[in-house]
């Protein structure tokens, strides 16, 4: 196995030359740097990371764990941070937790001894990284916590305007007419769930809307849960015109809820999401939703961190991202349910001689 007794040997200079141009410890001459290179690529040494991490108290490596990794949202989220870690000569090692705090605290436990240079963390259900994060920060790495916060979370972090999103499609479903406007919520322990929910109730409050308990369910951040709680929903009398979903999965199971009930959307609800995942405007009808930027969630959180791994010591920060609304064909002014299906579903349809819009933006 090649090392780098062997490099000296092949290249003709001491050990200690071979380790001051592989660790860049001291000016070596051009003559000599070039032998040791060329020794390097004739043998293929490759040296090790862990090995040079004990060295210096650190690898180069940068744990990142996240809840779920088939959540589609997710992979943009870790595309920015792997983006900008192996930019600036670090690499992401993915750990992927199933939203279980113990296999959160089993992955935490084995990433400590590989030397990380920081951590960056989407937490699990029910999760509480205060000690594990101080335990890493005690050994020289930075933690950055993004998209959700853990209870008691004092550290960095990197969020989204979740209550201002969901204020602000709670509040064009109220200007289009709506007025009987349900939500299925997340896990209300998660702290983006209760923002988001925080929000629909400030503007349906601003508007002087009642919010029916029953009007409010709470489930998983998934199309099962969503399909679930929108068939209990919709059964209500008298049933909401409109609903807004915690997030884009969550919206899929509504729409499957009300095509199995033989409703029209959005003749007979209007269905809006949060995340603005790539398929929603593909869907038929494409839906509206809340769009909060994944790819710079990832990128902002490594930024941060690499600025703490360079010796950063400022009080903690809390960057939040805006969030933009994305109005398309899933909501529509609200139709009177008297009318027979037929005139409802004519009443949403385009004028006649008007191209069909599939989406818009505005400003949240």
């Amino acid at each position: 196995m090649a090392n780098m007794k062997e490099i000296a040997r092949i290249a003709g200079v001491s050990l200690g030359t071979v380790s001051n141009v592989l660790n860049g410890s001291a000016r070596v001459r051009d003559p000599l740097r070039r032998r040791v290179e060329e020794a390097v690529q004739s043998i293929g040494y490759q040296p090790s990371a862990l090995a040079r991490g004990l060295r210096r108290d650190k690898t180069n490596m940068i744990g990142m764990v996240i809840p779920d990794v088939t959540n589609p949202f997710f992979p943009a989220v870790i595309r920015g941070a792997e983006d900008v870690a192996f930019s600036n000569g670090y690499r992401l090692v993915l750990c992927n937790t199933d939203n279980d705090h113990v296999k959160e605290l089993a992955h935490l436990n084995e990433l400590r001894t590989y030397l990380p240079a920081g951590l960056i963390v989407i937490p699990s259900n029910f999760s509480d990284l205060t000690k594990q994060a101080e335990s890493y920060q005690r050994n020289g790495a930075a933690v950055v916590c993004i998209d959700r916060l853990p209870k008691r979370w004092q550290g960095d972090s990197v969020t989204v305007a979740n209550e201002h999103g969901a204020a602000a499609v709670t509040r064009h479903l109220i200007r289009l007419g709506h007025q009987r406007i349900a939500v299925i919520a997340g896990p209300l322990h998660l702290t983006n769930s209760e923002q988001r929910l925080r929000g629909f109730r400030r503007a349906m409050s601003e508007a002087g809307l009642p919010v029916p308990p029953e009007y409010v369910q709470e489930t998983s951040f998934d199309v099962p849960g969503g399909r679930a709680k929108a068939m209990l929903l919709l059964r209500l009398l008298p049933r909401p015109t409109a609903i807004f979903a915690a997030n884009d999965m969550i919206a899929m199971g509504v729409i499957e809820a009300t095509r199995s009930l033989g409703l029209q959307c959005p003749g007979d609800l209007s269905i809006v999401g949060f995340d603005d995942l790539e398929f929603a405007s593909l869907l038929n009808p494409s839906l509206a939703s809340v769009f909060q930027p994944g790819y710079q969630l990832g990128a902002t959180a490594a930024r941060l961190l690499l600025d703490r791994v360079r010796g950063d010591t400022s009080p903690a920060r809390h960057i939040v991202l805006e969030t933009e609304l994305r109005i398309r064909e899933s909501v529509a002014p609200p139709v009177d349910a008297s009318q027979p299906p037929q005139r409802r579903k004519a009443a949403t349809a385009s004028p006649p001689g008007t191209k069909k819009r599939t989406s818009t933006r505005r400003r949240s």
